[in-house]
């Protein structure tokens, strides 16, 4: 069995093995997220009109406990839509940092809370661990608060396509063989977003919209873009091994939607992005088609909108 076989195992495993696995440590992080989840959010949801109807919505790097978490982009991103199925693909809460310094504003309690919220309306919601929560890993297999954890899964889009759900790092060469130096970049990734958080503020001020410092970096550096495409195309490649249609990851930061061929098959590569950066979600309408959404952009357009409204009005 190669390693992509081993990662995406059908978790057919015994929930007591996994039970088994779990360290005095682990047991007290899982016990304190779920004492996280209040019984009233800081922030009620927002009454809209009609919220946007999904079949499926992929989100994944929020970094809850972090201050470089667009907390408030998630709250409305939730506030204004729905979906039939819910897939949290990674680095939900940030334990690294957690485990540094303890930070959690009322507005991560109100994101927790509209997650457990669409559960218990019936939404079906699957956490699939990163390597910034990887003390929820042993835990696959289980169900908290009607929140699915598993270690990966595998996704039927309504057009018959079958799509391989995971977090990604398992293909990060720095995580898997340099993990200290993985821990020194997020030292220096956090530094990097504290200057993004002072640029937003500014930007606020004077009325622009959300733009992020260290995206724009990103795709300017030759060395952070060849990283990105070598990645994706072991992620799509590690795909094609398994004989689905496509994979949907995160764990790079960078939404993006590409196609591979390996071996004569054509996979399709989904990276939903994140909530530090770019606040971007994967979603699938009702007949299959898949839409990044970059969600800066939709409320810089719902703003338009509201603001053109009045003029319709007295026009009409």
């Amino acid at each position: 069995m190669d390693r992509s076989e081993s990662i995406l195992a059908e978790e057919d495993h015994d929930v007591t093995d996994a039970l088994n696995q779990t360290t005095s440590e682990n047991v007290a992080d899982i016990s304190q997220l779920l004492r996280i989840a209040p019984a009233e959010p800081h922030r009620p949801e927002r009454i809209v009109g009609e919220r946007r109807k999904y079949r499926t919505i992929w989100i994944s790097d929020v970094h809850l406990g972090t201050k470089g978490c667009n907390a408030e982009l998630l709250i409305d991103f939730l506030d204004h839509t729905d979906s039939e199925t819910l897939y949290l693909v990674g680095d939900i809460i940030d334990g690294w940092r957690l485990k540094k310094r303890f930070f959690w504003p009322p507005e991560h309690n109100d994101i927790v809370w509209r997650v457990l919220k669409r559960a218990k309306r019936g939404t079906r919601i699957v956490y699939i661990p990163g390597n910034h929560d990887e003390m929820v890993r042993p835990f696959s297999g289980m169900n908290f608060g009607g929140v699915e954890i598993q270690r990966a899964a595998f996704h039927d889009t309504a057009d018959g396509r079958r799509l391989m759900v995971l977090h990604g790092d398992e293909f990060d060469t720095v995580m898997l063989a340099h993990r200290w130096l993985a821990f020194i970049g997020d030292a220096a990734y956090h530094l990097m977003m504290k200057v993004n958080g002072w640029v937003s503020a500014v930007r606020t001020m004077f009325g622009l919209p959300y733009w992020s410092i260290s995206k724009a970096a990103k795709h300017k550096v030759k060395n952070a873009v060849e990283f990105i495409s070598k990645y994706e195309e072991v992620v799509a490649r590690a795909a094609a091994e398994r004989g689905v249609d496509g994979v949907v990851c995160g764990h790079i930061h960078t939404a993006e939607f590409r196609r591979f061929t390996h071996a004569g098959r054509e996979v399709e590569y989904w990276n939903d992005g994140d909530w530090v950066e770019g606040c971007n979600a994967l979603v699938e309408h009702q007949d299959g088609t898949m839409e990044i959404l970059h969600w800066p952009d939709e409320i810089a357009r719902r703003t338009l909108e509201n603001a053109a409204e009045p003029l319709r009005t007295e026009a009409a």
